[in-house]
């Protein structure tokens, strides 16, 4: 039996002296080129470290480390070595920390040089058997020393299509974190047939801005640059200067909204920035139309908007030839079935009409991890992951996404989707962003309330957002307040934190 996952990598190699990554250089330091031979070796002195440190087919490795080339190395290890990924993000306190290590229960933890003893101190009293690191720079830490001693011969651990291959854990934005298992197959199938999708070839090379603990950065990103043997121009974070110094290098983007907005306040960004790049992709949170269209003005090229959330991989994409509908997330991919149903009872609905986002594939995750009450409560008997998330097709094909369905504004008993009224807020002179929120009201139950951005010196108040939506929406979801504040909150791929909203404001109408 064969590596599922790493057997199709090996196979789009071609001989192995193409650049899979270059690393970029910080503080002016030369770019690092590191070639698909340069892998297939470094992964394989990896996986031998992995094996020496206990670490079995099935174990998981747990690993918060910077990102870093190294860092992408070590999970094709886990991956060869028959063991379970499990990235996390190096932003998590010790004690968040805790709780991962805690229900994983990890073989191995890697981290970085500068938090070994505490993270040593920690895993020690959680029965964690074993703790290296790895540096911020990617060239330094216990991992590499180890590695450096081993033969680059690893004979890859067989591994099915239905093994995991990791274990990625959600936001938790509405109580703990789950771990979703995503087997080989998973992780497989979405790449090639992303791979086909966006025409990726080995010409290809991906300006990769974004993190890897994240499914876009690791599972979008990274694996499909590997299923169509193609490079990445590795950045260690996103930077507005960086990006369009590099673009003439690059072929592709792949970015979360902020990345494009940020851009288009660069002077820089024009077509000829741009001249050299063929696809630019949007994922991770919502694109805003306005956004959308003033790419296309700068650049003369559509963003490419699709959608995708941890337990399924990718569901959806706009076209690569066709129309790319802004505020649309396109088609079902190929092989992904999705339908819309009734919240309630379950019963698919007709086009054009909201309701609940299931989906089913070849893409979609085995469970949560140690949850099986969880996950049998997530499907559907017929095999579709219900996935919380609220939209419609149009009348061609196209999915809109319209929300959470916690995120939902019950008010007065009517149903208010808050991408709706953040549509027309957002269409408002001098309007940045909006989210809109429900919130405890002792007459509606919930009421319906807007927190707005505007944009560097706009005048806009209250009153003139009410009453620019009198004439636009029925009575039930115009806003009963308006808030104004600098910043929405955010995750770490861009996702506007309602949870955090809900917890500021929700003594307001008290």
């Amino acid at each position: 039996m064969s590596n599922h996952l790493f057997d199709q990598v090996r196979a789009r190699m071609d001989g192995g002296r193409r650049p899979f990554i270059v690393a970029t250089g910080a503080g002016g330091a030369s770019d690092r080129v590191i070639r698909y031979d340069d892998m297939l070796a470094m992964s394989g002195r990896l996986a031998q470290v992995l094996a020496r440190r206990g670490v079995r087919p099935g174990d998981r490795v747990a690993a918060q480390v910077e990102k870093s080339a190294e860092a992408i190395l070590l999970y094709l290890a886990c991956i060869r070595a028959g063991a379970v990924w499990l990235p996390l993000n190096p932003a998590y306190t010790l004690a968040e920390l805790e709780y991962f290590l805690n229900d994983a229960e990890p073989a191995l933890m890697v981290c970085d040089p500068v938090l070994a003893e505490a993270v040593a101190a920690l895993a020690s009293r959680l029965g964690v058997a074993a703790v290296e690191t790895l540096g911020i720079d990617g060239r330094s830490g216990s991992l590499l020393a180890l590695a450096e001693t081993q033969d680059d011969d690893f004979a890859d651990v067989a591994r099915a299509q239905g093994d995991p291959a990791a274990i990625l854990y959600t936001s938790g934005t509405t109580g703990l974190s789950k771990g979703a298992v995503l087997s080989h197959g998973n992780l497989a199938s979405n790449a090639r047939t992303l791979a086909r999708l966006w025409r990726f070839t080995a010409d290809d090379v991906l300006l990769h801005a974004l993190p890897i603990f994240h499914t876009h950065g690791l599972f979008v990103a990274t694996n499909v640059t590997l299923m169509a043997g193609a490079s990445m121009i590795f950045l260690p974070r996103f930077d507005p200067a960086e990006v369009l110094a590099r673009m003439d290098q690059a072929s592709v983007m792949m970015g979360v909204p902020t990345f494009y907005v940020r851009l288009l306040q660069s002077p820089d960004l024009s077509r000829e920035a741009v001249s050299g790049m063929r696809l630019f992709v949007s994922g991770s949170a919502p694109l805003l139309a306005e956004t959308h269209q003033a790419w296309f003005e700068r650049t003369g090229h559509r963003i490419l908007e699709r959608y995708g959330m941890t337990e399924t991989n990718m569901n959806s994409s706009n076209p690569y030839d066709g129309d790319r509908i802004a505020g649309t997330v396109g088609l079902p991919l190929e092989g992904v079935e999705i339908r819309i149903t009734d919240p309630d009872s379950g019963a698919p609905i007709a086009a054009v009409q909201v309701g609940m986002i299931e989906i089913r594939g070849p893409n979609v995750f085995q469970g949560y991890w140690r949850e099986p009450e969880k996950t049998k409560a997530e499907f559907r008997p017929d095999g579709f992951f219900i996935s919380g998330d609220l939209g419609m097709f149009d009348g061609r094909g196209y999915l809109s996404i319209l929300g959470r369905s916690k995120d939902l504004v019950i008010s007065g008993g009517f149903n208010v989707y808050p991408k709706e009224v953040e549509t027309e807020i957002d269409g408002l002179p001098g309007v940045l962003e909006t989210a809109v929120i429900g919130l405890p009201h002792p007459d509606f139950g919930e009421g319906v309330t807007a927190v707005v951005v505007l944009h560097p010196g706009a005048v806009l108040d209250e009153a003139g957002v009410r009453a620019a939506l009198a004439d636009r929406l029925a009575k039930y979801k115009q806003p009963k307040r308006v808030l104004f504040v600098a910043d929405l909150p955010r995750n770490a791929m861009g996702k506007v934190q309602k949870n955090l909203l809900r917890q500021t404001y929700g003594g307001l109408y008290r």
